[in-house]
């Protein structure tokens, strides 16, 4: 697809996969050959064996090297036509999608598992059987949809709510989503109350999609045509993508802690189990040590902001920012034990113009700190108009950018409020946390 850093890691863990194959092959080559040789020789080739997949190269292992294995069903066949309107049979329709798909697929290196690659009847239980024993990695199924209304119309994707321990959701958030956007379609939700065989009974993550109406006539016809059908596998396959090679985000929050949102923010990371970063004002932490404390305990990384609230003379001079930082510096280390090694500014914009801006970093980078901008600012101090135009302006600003330092801000209340509603607007983002390790985004630089 687009992300050619993907692509380069597909194609490493193509070439790895070969190698340990190759590999155990040897070891089990060697191992025979010197079963003459005594018990301690064998046990010299084993113990060498396992210290390359664990020790040297943790994640050399066959599962993971080997590409994802996708199960695709077009849905019905056979005697059962599905729904049909004007002589357009889904069974036909899901097919031709499914085909079309597995294709794709494996042009661009995954495993493909046709629950039917023919017009053959197959009962849901043999369908589910098939993608279980194959140990298929998701389960896709395809079909379309039909109502008394002829005016209703749109995608509709299914999976079940009441299975936690599988990713359904997000594969099926992904699918819709991206099939949206390649069609154009009208969306009619994710819906989480499936009660099919194949999303319910598959091992792993399952979702069902219904890519239109064939009881619409505008919809009909151009589900008919190859070329709407390829903006329907161009957007499965791109959900797909995202599935398994996400992009990363950074949540950031700043100008903490907060009596009043910080607690709410921790809550609902701890039950997404996502981890933050968060940059503090050393006067806030004074005040609120309690929960700067938390933020650390519950495992999130805490960078400096500033230490004064009010922040207008800091950027004065590469000296008034050293002095406020140190205080700051030191205050988090007596409330929380942690020596801070990563830093931001809270102002987009210092008035004493880039040149201070960039002595700053220089000063600070001599003295074993790392600095981070943001690349995406959700402006959620600004906005009071609740969650619809938070989500609205996120969504705008991230535009599908590969990697997204995401600035929030700890004192905004909706933020805290609407967290888990806009975390849930990015199923397409690996959510991770800074650390002086992860190269820095600059503004206007990234």
């Amino acid at each position: 697809m687009k992300n050619k850093g993907k692509k380069l890691y597909r194609i490493f863990r193509y070439i790895a996969s070969c190698i340990l194959e190759l590999f155990v092959v040897v070891a089990v080559i060697m191992t025979k050959t010197l079963e003459g040789a005594g018990t301690k020789a064998v046990e010299k080739i084993q113990f060498h064996e396992n210290s390359v997949s664990q020790d040297f190269v943790p994640f050399l292992t066959e599962n993971s090297l080997k590409p994802p294995l996708i199960a695709i069903d077009g849905g019905h066949g056979g005697e059962d036509e599905g729904c049909a309107r004007e002589g357009v049979r889904e069974k036909d329709i899901n097919l031709d999608i499914a085909i079309q798909l597995q294709k794709k697929l494996s042009d661009i290196g995954y495993q493909v598992i046709m629950i039917r690659e023919g017009d053959q009847y197959k009962a849901k239980e043999e369908r589910v059987e098939m993608a279980n024993e194959a140990g298929a990695h998701i389960y896709v199924s395809i079909h379309q949809n039909a109502c008394d209304k002829p005016e209703v119309k749109g995608v509709e994707t299914w999976y079940d709510g009441k299975d936690g321990s599988r990713d359904s959701k997000r594969l099926a958030q992904l699918i819709h989503q991206e099939t949206l956007k390649s069609t154009g379609a009208l969306s009619r939700e994710v819906k989480d109350n499936a009660e099919f065989h194949v999303t319910g009974k598959t091992k792993m993550p399952a979702c069902l999609i219904e890519t239109g109406f064939l009881s619409n006539k505008e919809e009909r016809e151009k589900l008919g045509t190859k070329e709407y059908q390829e903006k329907i596998v161009e957007g499965i396959v791109q959900g797909i993508e995202y599935y398994f090679y996400p992009n990363t985000m950074y949540l950031t929050f700043d100008r903490g802690p907060s009596v009043e949102s910080t607690n709410k923010i921790l809550d609902v990371l701890k039950e997404k189990k996502i981890k933050a970063t968060f940059f503090l004002v050393g006067e806030r932490v004074r005040q609120n040590p309690e929960i700067a404390r938390k933020i650390v305990a519950n495992g999130h990384t805490i960078g400096i902001s500033s230490f004064k609230e009010d922040d207008s003379e800091i950027y004065q001079s590469v000296d008034n920012y050293i002095e406020d930082f140190e205080e700051a510096y030191k205050a988090v280390l007596e409330v929380t034990g942690v020596g801070v090694k990563i830093f931001q500014f809270p102002q987009e914009n210092m008035d004493n113009s880039e040149k201070i801006r960039e002595l700053i970093i220089q000063e600070m980078t001599a003295r074993g700190f790392v600095y981070y901008d943001w690349n995406v600012k959700l402006k959620d101090e600004l906005i009071s108009e609740g969650v619809e135009e938070l989500i609205k302006n996120a969504k705008e600003r991230v535009m599908g950018k590969e990697k997204v330092v995401l600035l929030a801000h700890d004192t905004a209340y909706n933020t805290a409020l609407y967290l888990d509603r806009l975390i849930e607007q990015f199923p397409e983002y690996k959510m991770e946390v800074l650390t002086e390790d992860v190269d820095p985004i600059l503004l206007g630089k990234e």
